[in-house]
């Protein structure tokens, strides 16, 4: 499984680089804080809603502590998709909330 850090997802953001984060914690977490730009699909309705995503586009995957992204990771990438865990997840961000 490819993993990225919170400190290297925040730093390619600051440079303006253009990520594709799924945040796959539930609708109230993440109206509670989230990474600015990210796309919602908890990890419940992951399955149901994939067909959304591009096989041919890299994706990283957030939650609050990384288990929760760490089971979409694997589930996505076991699809053929391009995916990222993003260790330590939210609780370890330090970067832009909204």
């Amino acid at each position: 499984m490819k993993e990225i850090t919170t400190t290297e997802v925040q730093q390619r953001l600051e440079a303006g680089e253009q990520l594709n984060l799924i945040d796959v914690r539930e609708v109230a977490e993440v109206q509670a804080g989230h990474i600015p730009g990210i796309v919602n699909i908890p990890l419940g309705l992951l399955e149901f809603r994939m067909h959304e995503l591009d096989k041919n586009t890299p994706y990283i995957m957030v939650c609050r502590s990384s288990a929760r992204s760490g089971q979409a990771t694997a589930f996505l990438e076991a699809q053929g998709y391009d995916v990222a865990n993003m260790v330590g997840g939210m609780l370890a961000w330090e970067g832009q909330v909204e």
